[in-house]
């Protein structure tokens, strides 16, 4: 008979930009989830597995809980809020500072509704002293009553053993959900479409943060399995972003394309012809259409 082995859900939530992304690709140990220095990088709930010894964890990466401004916002901070509830442990990841901002009160708030443990995640300590980090957890003790406080860094991984050991305390015990070798449940396509996202975000200019979305158009694999044809559109909202993204000659799009293909390459462990296109489709993010359209599912609210 099997041993039995500890497996459930964990969920990584805080302000968009605290390295939510960076942590998650560090536990797994390669790139699965988006990273960005533009907030809301991550629009839907990645989830990403790990496996070892102990039993497994199934991530869910949540868009940031944030103030919703628009439909495609809305959207994300629901689908974020609803997966506090149905995980086994919640995985809080904050700055490392003694502020306390109107965001992070936000989440805390958030918090105070579920009964869920709470692990709070206290990121980039490589970049402080460690009485700072001290004074950093006095300090956020007094909003909620966590499980348990870890201080980590996610760029330079950091501590991460023994958040893995944390999170497996609050797991029940159970059959593992996803093969041993699964690392995400994403479609290939998702991933595919997020990285030519991820490129553009951090190839562009600030004035075109999250206006953008990517389709893909065709995906297909040549006979022997040694090349791929991959065809994409980057969709914005306005014509004026559409000259940027395409840029003076065609040299920006070039530019995303090369650097996004080099990424998918790695992911596909395959060689890439990629052709990308941009589209207008004016306020997308407001048409329930167009965003089920990009591969958010309404359904998920």
């Amino acid at each position: 008979m099997n041993e039995q082995k500890k497996t459930g859900f964990a969920t990584l939530i805080g302000r968009p930009n605290v390295g939510k992304s960076t942590l998650m690709n560090q536990l797994i140990g390669q790139k699965i989830a988006i990273t960005s220095h533009k907030p809301q990088t991550t629009r839907n709930r990645i989830q990403t597995v790990y496996t070892c010894e102990e039993g497994q964890i199934v991530f869910l990466d949540t868009p940031g809980i944030h103030k919703a401004k628009n439909k495609l916002g809305e959207y994300m901070v629901n689908v974020a809020e609803r997966t506090l509830k149905e995980v086994d442990v919640i995985l809080w990841l904050i700055e490392p500072s003694t502020f306390i901002g109107a965001g992070e009160r936000h989440i805390a708030e958030q918090l105070k509704k579920v009964n869920t443990p709470i692990i709070l995640v206290v990121n980039k300590i490589d970049t402080i002293k460690r009485e700072e980090v001290l004074a950093i957890i006095d300090t956020y003790r007094t909003l909620l009553d966590f499980a348990e406080i870890v201080p980590v860094s996610a760029l330079k991984g950091q501590n991460k053993e023994t958040l893995i050991k944390q999170i497996f305390r609050y797991l029940p015990y159970g059959p593992m959900f996803y093969d041993e070798d699964t690392v995400t449940d994403q479609p290939m396509r998702q991933i595919v479409a997020e990285l030519i996202r991820e490129k553009a975000l951090k190839l562009l200019d600030e004035e075109i943060p999250h206006g953008i979305a990517v389709s893909i158009d065709l995906m297909k694999q040549r006979p022997h399995g040694t090349l791929w044809d991959i065809e994409a559109t980057i969709v914005c909202e306005r014509d004026s972003h559409k000259g940027m993204i395409i840029g003076k000659g065609g040299a920006m799009l070039k530019k995303i394309g090369s650097a996004a293909r080099y990424e998918i390459e790695q992911q596909l462990e395959a060689k890439v012809n990629l052709k990308l296109w941009v589209k207008v489709k004016k306020d997308w993010r407001e048409s329930d259409f167009l965003i089920k359209n990009f591969g958010y599912d309404k359904k998920e609210v």
